[in-house]
């Protein structure tokens, strides 16, 4: 026991650790699933029945059941978005060459770190503890961009610490829960005509839950289930106006991050093979406007989002080529929550099918790497989108967006 207590403080301090880093680290995306490099290379299909490392406490959490010992992952996924605009009309009351000023490509690199630990506390008990990063998103134009009134910079961090416990209820069912403390801090930067660039930042703590349920229901065959709880923040902050102080205050913004319903399946068709699936949804409804108010109550900006629920399936495969390396490979197709109609420059998303590849090696008894490539193919983003309130301008044109994650992990089990 004095041992395990030794492991779990150390991870403490890891958390730590990965808490200020994690802080600072943009995203590409509003949703991020690179929880994980082991999933990476089946475009995170069975993500809730695999169970195969630690990770599983973000999945399903019931899946810990299936650890031996306790067992440490230490992942980072690096996120390459690109965004281009290709104008089209767009227009400004302020001329001058502006217009033909597509503002660069938008995206980035991202690095996203990722811890998770389990334990045993008796032969039907596990813990387990998760740090990552559920929800991000950084798009960032060139300061004098045509929709430089509707937005330059959007910075979404996020840090979720998930304690969670695992049941085994029979040799083949198991439960799991676990709770998320979740911090959100966001950037927002658009030009304000004679106000100078207006700049928000605000963040906010708040806590959510998830819970799951993995069977047997075969020697060669699991299936598992595994919901995540909407968590509601309310941001806290200032905008600040480069060339009007005076305006500078204190503000508030409501946002709801989507709760999720994820069903896998995970079967064995030989001693080689595997085959694995993933349905899943995601309650974007709920985010339909993004209000910006002043303390006082008075408003400083509305953006009308009117997002859509959304739905992820994923298959993949796995083929055990020796006793040291596993390959994997995966399709998905991503539906965006995000319209035509009302596609924004902040978030110009669109529907992504998914291509991956991967593998697992074992480098010692206790010791395994993961690593996995997917490149995402967006479809093409046509965006309308008039502002009349604060400097009215209407952006017209079109996006061509593509994104590419690598995936690394280590994985050791004591």
């Amino acid at each position: 026991m004095k041992t395990k207590l030794k492991s779990l403080s150390i991870v403490m301090g890891l958390t730590v650790a990965l808490t200020g880093f994690s802080g600072g680290a943009g995203a590409a995306g509003f949703q991020l699933l690179e929880q994980n490099a082991s999933g990476l290379g089946n475009a995170f299909a069975g993500t809730a029945a695999v169970a195969e490392d630690a990770s599983t406490i973000f999945f399903n959490p019931a899946g810990m059941t299936r650890l031996p010992a306790s067992q440490a992952v230490v992942a980072v996924s690096a996120i390459r978005l690109s965004a281009k605009f290709h104008d089209a009309g767009s227009s400004t009351p302020f001329p001058g060459g502006v217009g033909t000023n597509e503002g660069g490509d938008a995206g980035d690199w991202a690095f996203l770190p990722i811890l998770y630990y389990a334990m045993d506390l008796n032969p039907n008990w596990k813990f387990g503890l998760g740090i990552n990063s559920p929800f991000g998103l950084k798009t960032e134009y060139s300061s004098g961009w045509i929709g430089r009134f509707q937005g330059i910079k959007s910075e979404l961090d996020t840090i979720n610490i998930n304690p969670s416990l695992a049941y085994k209820i029979s040799d083949t069912a198991s439960v799991g829960f676990g709770i998320s403390a979740e911090r959100v801090k966001a950037e927002l930067t658009s030009n304000a005509g004679p106000l100078g660039v207006a700049t928000i930042n605000a963040d906010d703590w708040n806590y959510g839950a998830n819970i799951g349920a993995l069977f047997q229901i075969s020697p060669s065959t699991r299936v598992g289930a595994a919901y995540r709880s909407e968590i509601k923040h309310s941001l806290s902050g200032d905008v600040a106006f480069s060339s009007a102080p005076a305006g500078n205050g204190p503000i508030t913004a409501d946002v709801t991050f989507p709760a999720s319903l994820t069903l896998s399946l995970l079967t064995g068709i030989d001693p080689k093979w595997d085959v694995l699936a993933d349905l899943s949804w995601t309650e974007w409804s709920k985010f339909q406007t993004l209000d910006i108010h002043f303390t006082s109550g008075a408003p400083l900006s509305s953006t009308t989002e009117n997002w859509k629920d959304s739905y992820r399936l994923a298959v993949g495969t796995n083929y055990k080529y020796s006793e040291s390396w596993k390959l994997r490979a995966g399709i998905a197709y991503d539906q965006s929550p995000v319209s035509d109609e009302f596609r924004t420059v902040r978030i110009p998303d669109n529907n992504r099918t998914w291509l991956a590849f991967g593998a697992k090696y074992t480098v010692s008894k206790g010791g395994y790497i993961d690593f996995g490539y997917a490149h995402l193919f967006v479809k093409d983003a046509p965006i309308n989108q008039t502002q009349t309130t604060g400097v009215p301008s209407t952006v017209l044109g079109n996006y061509k967006n593509s994104v590419d994650v690598l995936g690394a992990q280590y994985t050791y089990t004591f």
